[in-house]
């Protein structure tokens, strides 16, 4: 706009503006807007060209939002990066598309970490590697994550479960870019960009003094929120379409109305993994080359099932808001529900484990080894 800065240029964003540019003739500012213009139309292409990947398939505008930050942040820069979402909105699928699009770290490793399997004090070998005979059981050497994303991309999913004692270590690291194993005494160099996932929220753990502020800044340089699935059910048609085609290894069957309806309207607490689970239900259905149809779809997805099914989820949600009133924080939440789930199952069954396990949807041997573990807070 010519005329000077306007006095509220976030208005102007918010009414839909991407851009917000102040000239005293319009000229001067003509290279900038080309060189956004030129950004922008690079970004589209990219996004366009896109494969078909997972929860990645759709073109909600929520998704393409996301998509083109992604792309933006991935292909123009090299800065850390912190995927935000719902359990199964597609957060991993994301880290790997960053990968895929650094033009610097494409052709390095994509080394992944599971941060809700790392224990304090037992997982540091996991993250800086050891030497031979560095405790009990090292038998021989081994690198760590941060020697093996060296050139790559480091991705710590579910960030937020990282434990207390380790965010300093890993602040150092990303800080100095060295790192010792242990039982060494030679520092290591290493380079690799840093992605994060989370479904927490890490403000929150910050003022509950369980996450450190400095690395809370620094993992949050770039912010992606990948949208949950209810924000974006115009894609629910194409995903059943490509989960489809994937499970039955052909060329997507057609969707009947009825069934394409059940699956737009039904809600999805999982999100896209939970609606990949159910079409591979429908897809044990499906004989020849016909449509997918209403005999299909499991008899707890029919729309009387799905009612009762939300009478089940409101019960269950007034039970967890009131564990949450009672200061009961999500890992505790965690541990009480399947410690009672587990309790339920083998009462039902009579003690049988194998019973038990099949209905909890779990391993006879998981079952075992849950049932020999200390109870949380035990000596």
């Amino acid at each position: 706009m010519t005329g000077g800065y306007p006095d509220d240029p976030w208005a102007l964003l918010a009414a839909g503006a991407t851009e917000v540019l102040a000239s005293a003739d319009g000229l001067d500012v003509l290279p900038g807007v080309a060189a956004r213009i030129r950004r922008w139309h690079q970004v589209d292409r990219i996004v366009q060209s896109l494969p078909a990947a997972g929860g990645l398939v759709g073109e909600s505008p929520a998704l393409r939002r996301a998509l083109r930050t992604l792309v933006e942040i991935a292909r123009f820069s090299d800065a850390p990066v912190l995927i935000q979402g719902e359990s199964g909105t597609g957060k991993e699928l994301a880290a790997r598309l960053v990968h895929t699009l650094d033009p610097k770290r494409r052709s390095g490793p994509l080394v992944v970490v599971d941060c809700t399997t790392i224990v304090a004090n037992l997982s540091a070998p996991q993250l800086f590697g050891h030497e031979r005979g560095a405790f009990t059981g090292a038998h021989s050497a081994r690198s760590g994550a941060f020697a093996d994303a060296h050139r790559g991309v480091l991705f710590l999913d579910e960030v937020g479960e990282l434990p207390e004692s380790l965010q300093p270590e890993l602040l150092r690291v990303l800080q100095e870019r060295t790192f010792r194993p242990l039982g060494s005494s030679t520092w290591q160099k290493t380079d690799f960009r840093l992605v994060c996932a989370t479904n927490r929220n890490l403000e929150e753990l910050e003022k509950a003094g369980r996450f450190r502020r400095d690395l809370r800044s620094r993992l949050s340089a770039v912010t992606v929120d990948m949208p949950p699935l209810s924000d974006r059910r115009d894609d629910i048609p194409a995903l059943a379409r490509h989960f489809l085609g994937q499970v039955l290894q052909t060329k997507p069957p057609v969707i009947e109305t009825a069934v394409e309806r059940i699956l737009t309207v039904r809600p999805y607490p999982g999100n896209v993994r939970e609606l990949r689970h159910l079409l591979a239900q429908i897809a044990v259905g499906y004989v020849g080359d016909g449509r997918i149809t209403v005999g299909m779809v499991p008899e707890a997805e029919r729309p009387g099932a799905v009612a009762r099914k939300g009478t089940t989820e409101r019960t269950l949600r007034a039970a967890v808001r009131e564990a949450l009133d009672d200061g009961l924080d999500l890992r505790g939440l965690k541990s009480a529900v399947a410690e009672i789930a587990v309790e339920i199952a083998l009462a039902d069954c009579g003690g049988q484990l194998g019973r038990a396990a099949e209905r909890l949807g779990v391993t006879t041997r998981a079952l075992q080894l849950r049932k020999a573990m200390p109870a949380p807070g035990a000596g």
